[in-house]
């Protein structure tokens, strides 16, 4: 199960990380993208939010990203994370015009 949320800046990503936290996702569980790879990291950081890595995406798809476009390795990314290729295709569409994306990704949130 996962639920993706488009926000412009990171006032607003802060507000909707803590509205999925109180709908029971941890914040381990929540992924916050930006087509910037800097912009991405510090909004995962500055948020204490999920990296996507090898337990995510396995060793193949970790060193293959290495080797990828950003919007490939970012689509790569969101299919780990659940998400079809038309939504992942569609989502990275969304960071290029600036967006961030989050997606909260946990099988045990009902």
């Amino acid at each position: 199960m996962y639920k993706v949320q488009l926000v412009e800046n990171g006032v607003q990503a802060t507000d909707m990380i803590g509205a999925l936290q109180s709908e029971g996702y941890s914040k381990e569980d929540i992924y916050i993208f930006a087509h910037d790879k800097n912009r991405s990291e510090h909004m995962t950081d500055a948020t204490d939010t999920g990296d996507v890595g090898l337990q995510e995406q396995g060793l193949l798809d970790s060193v293959g990203n290495m080797f990828k476009s950003r919007g490939d390795e970012l689509r790569s990314k969101f299919r780990s994370l659940g998400l079809s290729q038309s939504e992942a295709d569609r989502y990275e569409v969304e960071l290029d015009k600036g967006k961030l994306v989050i997606v909260a990704s946990d099988e045990t949130v009902h």
